[in-house]
Parts: structure tokens; sequence; C-alpha cells
């Protein structure tokens, strides 16, 4: 790595974990229902929208089961909305290119993909979909699902902080969801997107813009609402985007400074949700000891992936095509990556993606060498280096409850958590959340292998093949939606399976965690006594780093022997 590639990530780092903090005690007061500057602007739409929902509807406490059939209700309903609009689009308004309606498949695909806060495309927009079903279907979805992923990672931090109350009260579901859309994800959606208008990225209810080309004839562009879905794209850990080339598109991305600006957008309500956490369980030294965790794991994996990309192939080198590093950016692996960011910023820009499961791109995952993709594959397969919007948080603590269970075990002490005794239920409820993850992952992987239409999309064979399958299924899965683009899954099969997966990645884990925190609500505190086990301390927080890679990352070891690591040592002769 460069001097300047360095400085350039240690830079956009420092200011990700700056804005964080107060960024994080912001969210805490929105979610306690307390005064903020936004309040005189928003609370008419407040208003408005509780007249849409009811006021009896809004003032109702809700426990953990009631959370979760509000959440799955709107979910559900929305998700129909969607597949209705992609499937119609050819007899509604906004449609300048006459693009016909999406097929049942794809339909389904694509509802369950932005529902899920996946945004996995089988299709290229700018080809396939109306200027309508963009906004309406598409970055409304976004705005949902990320609200969806927000509330419920607050209403588990209300479960932690709760006194022994049965559980009854987590919040109101409506009211979270509300709050999340006027107080965190529209106000800043509309400070971002003048600044990526600014910058070049279209705004518009023009569909086409037509170049004269100097050497003749004319070349047809076709334009739309980008950075308003670009901004909530980023911001809300969705990642889908309006062009097939995603945020390699000189309109999705159209300078360094917005390449910047996304990476910050992506990390930023993630970052924040762990200081959150910490203010809202009056726990912040436990926050702190997360927020190192995570920071680290996220550290080492841009270390490897951009050191991976900058170190290149073998073929490259023996090519003489590698820049040597005193003529600038140190050569590598420039297959499949923009010049205007170059190696580090795309490589930065795809492990803050995948590490944050918002699956924007700005570079080619395929084209990446083996352990550059591999560490995207293996973030996804953890998801919970920060991860997506709220969820990823919980995993983390999915992964805290586990350990406290694990250490009390082999020390003799109490496995307590936030004062609340850790038994059989919360284990075994937490045990199964971090079983889903994998089940859904390789056993449709495996499926797929032995399929012949799983086997008939596949762009390569051998360990490319299998590492493009495990991909996909990972980030459906984890709910990310980024591809190694050599696989065609648009196709009947690929879109019901993937759709399904993601839906089974979304709410099955959701479930499970709002369970633990309803289970963990209706306990009283125990008092900290000489015996109990401190989940607070940079031990711990060691113990807690070693059970996600024992339990997390072990788990997919064999199918990532068989696919990157394989290509690895391929690649490059060991002997």
């Amino acid at each position: 790595m460069t001097a300047n590639g360095f400085w350039q990530i240690a830079l956009i780092l420092a200011v990700a974990f700056a804005l964080s903090v107060p960024f994080g005690r912001y969210l805490a007061r929105v979610f306690r229902n307390e005064r903020t500057r936004l309040d005189p602007l928003m609370d008419p739409v407040d208003r408005l929208l509780g007249r849409i929902v009811g006021r009896r509807t809004l003032g109702m406490p809700m426990g953990w089961k009631e959370y979760a059939i509000s959440m799955l209700v709107t979910n559900g309903l929305m998700g129909l909305l969607i597949y209705l609009i992609l499937s119609g689009q050819g007899l509604l308004p906004l449609n300048p290119l006459k693009f016909p309606g999406l097929n049942p498949f794809l339909a389904f695909n694509t509802a369950a993909s932005f529902i899920t806060n996946t945004n996995w495309q089988n299709y290229s927009g700018e080809t396939t979909l109306s200027l309508f079903s963009q906004m309406a279907a598409i970055t409304f979805a976004m705005f949902a699902a990320a609200a969806t992923g927000l509330v419920v990672a607050i209403a588990f931090f209300r479960a932690l902080a709760a006194p022994a109350d049965g559980g009854r009260n987590l919040g109101n579901f409506y009211q979270d969801f509300i709050r999340a859309l006027t107080r965190v994800l529209l106000p800043l959606c509309l400070v971002i997107t003048p600044v990526l208008v600014w910058q070049g990225s279209p705004e518009t209810l023009h569909g086409l813009a037509v170049a004269h080309l100097v050497q003749g004839g004319v070349q047809r562009i076709p334009l739309g609402p980008v950075a308003g879905l670009e901004t909530i794209k980023q911001l809300g850990t969705n990642g889908g985007g309006f062009f097939g080339a995603n945020s390699a598109h000189p309109y999705e991305n159209p300078t360094p400074l917005t390449n910047v600006i996304e990476i910050l957008l992506m990390m930023l309500t993630s970052l924040s949700l762990v200081v959150t956490f910490g203010i809202m369980v009056g726990q912040r030294r436990l926050a702190r000891v997360m927020y190192t965790v995570m920071a680290l794991m996220l550290v080492v994996a841009i270390g490897v992936a951009v050191h991976a990309e900058q170190a290149g192939t073998p073929v490259l080198a023996g090519s003489g095509l590698m820049i040597h590093p005193g003529h600038g950016q140190m050569g590598g692996n420039m297959v499949g990556k923009e010049t205007r960011f170059g190696i580090t910023d795309s490589a930065l820009f795809n492990t803050v993606s995948t590490a944050f499961t918002t699956g924007s791109v700005n570079s080619a995952l395929d084209s990446y060498t083996p352990l550059g993709g591999m560490v995207s594959l293996v973030q996804m397969m953890l998801n919970c280096v920060f991860g997506g919007k709220g969820v990823g948080t919980l995993n983390f603590l999915m992964y805290g409850i586990f350990a406290v269970f694990i250490a009390g075990l082999m020390v003799g002490r109490t496995p307590e958590f936030l004062g609340k005794k850790i038994e059989r239920r919360e284990i075994v409820l937490a045990a199964l959340a971090l079983l889903v993850h994998p089940l859904i992952i390789l056993l449709p992987t495996a499926w797929a292998l032995a399929s012949p239409g799983g086997v008939a999309a596949l762009g390569n064979t051998a360990s490319h093949g299998l590492s493009e399958i495990l991909y996909a299924f990972t980030s459906a899965a984890a709910n990310n939606g980024s591809a190694f683009a050599g696989l065609n899954a648009n196709t009947p099969w690929y879109n019901t399976a993937l759709g399904l997966v993601m839906l089974l990645g979304r709410y099955v884990s959701i479930i499970l965690m709002l369970a633990v925190g309803g289970s963990l609500a209706a306990k009283p505190a125990v008092p900290s006594t000489i015996g109990t086990l401190r989940t607070d301390t940079a031990l711990f927080g060691g113990f807690w780093f070693a059970t996600i890679i024992v339990v997390g990352a072990l788990t997919f070891l064999p199918a990532l022997v068989l696919g990157p690591l394989a290509e690895f040592f391929l690649l490059y002769p060991h002997g």
C-alpha cells in the first residue's frame, strides 16, 4: 500500500468514526422521543402519517410479538405493492421508454430484494424499469427497508434496558417507523442529494438525453431521478443502483468526492447505532468494547483487500504491466476498476459495502483477486462487522450472548448479560438466529451446484464458478445485494431461490432476535456480584472476537477452501 493510499483510508475512517458519536447521540434522542431541532419542521409530517396509521394504533405499547407482527404485516403489504408496480409498470405513468412489466419471477425476486434491504438486481435499471418504478417501487422500498432494520434494533435496545415488566413495552413499531423516516432518513437525504447533483448526478424526470457525436450520429443516454435514489441507497445500506453498473456509473458516482461521500454514508448509521446502544442501555463502556472489536475487524479487512488488489497477480507481474511504486499508483489488479478511483478507493469502497452489507459497488467484484474477493465473502458470512442498518448490531449482540454463555461455562461464573441471566431459552433462540444464516447459504449453494439449472447459469468453472454461486447466496442471505457478475441469475430458478433466501435471511433472524429481546425484558435485573462475568472489558472483547471467528467464520471454512482459497493457491504457485 502506498503512503498516499494509507492516508486516504485513514482520513476517511477517522471522519466516519468521528461523525458516528454525535449522530449516535442524536439517534438516541430521536428514539427516546426527546425534542430535536427538526421537530418544528417534521411534526406536521408526523401528524399526517399518524392519521393514516391511526392515533389509537400509534399509542399502543407493543411487546416483542406485537412489534414483530406489525413489522411483518407492514413489510408484507409494501412488498405486495412493489410487486404490483413492477408487474404493471407498462400501464403506469412516467414510462417514457415504454418498458413492459417485469415477468412474475423477476418481479418476485425484485420485490423480495428491495423490501428486505438486499437490493439484489437481476436486471439493469436503465433498460428495464420506468421512472415511476424507480421512484415508487425502488426508492420507496429503500426508505421503508432501511427504517425497518433501524427500528428493530431500537426495539431490541429497549428490551435490554427495560425493567422487568414482562416485556410488554418495546415501543410502538409504527411510531418508531415514522420517526426513522422523518427524523433520520428524509432530512439527511434532503441535505446530501443537492451535493450529488452539484457533482454531476442527474435528478430529472426526463427519460433520455441525446448527445450528438463528433463522428456523426447520436447517442441516447438514459436519465432519471438518480441523485435522490443514490443518497438513500447508501445512507440506508440498500445498494441497488439506478443503472446496471451501480456506483461505477459516472451518473451515480461522478467524482472522487462523491466516492468519499458515499463511503461515509454507508458507514454512518451502522457505526452510530453502537453509540446509540451504549446510551439507551446505559452501558457506554460495553459499547466502546463492541465498537473497538468491530472497527478492528473492519480495518483488517480493508488492509487485506487493498493489499491483495495492489499486489496484483503473477500473470500481471510477468507481463510487465505492473506499475512501479515510484511512478504513482502502486499497481496491481486494475481489471474491472474505474481509473478515476484507482485500486485503493475501489477496494475500500467495496470492503465497506460488504462490511456494512450495503451491496453497492464501484468496481467489478468478479475481477478481484481471490483474496480480495474473499474479504467481501467473509464479511457477509459474519454479517456483524458493523453490518447493515440495525441488523448488523443485533448479530454482533447475538454473538455476545453466545460468548457470555460459553465463557460462563468455562470459568464457572453466572452467564449474565446486562444484568439479565442467560438461560436455556435465550441461548436456544440465539443459537437458532446464528445457525439460520449458514443454513440458508450452504444448503442452496449445494443445491445449485447439483442442479442443472444452477450450473448452467455459471460464467466460469472450477473454483471461481463455485465462488460465484457461493457469493450469490451469501449476498442474498446477508441482505447485501452485490454479486460476482459471472453468474447469470436472471432465470426462474435463481429468481425464486434467491428471493426465498432473501426473505428468510431478513425475517427469520429478526423474529428470533426480537424473541430473545422479549425474553430478556421479562426477566428481573440481577445485581452484579463478584461471581458476575464482566462483559465491558478488553479481555472479554477478545473472547467476543474469538467466538465470532470460531462459531461464525469456521462454519464457512470448507466452502472458502473449495472456492477462493483454492483459486488463490492455483493462481499463486507455492512450492
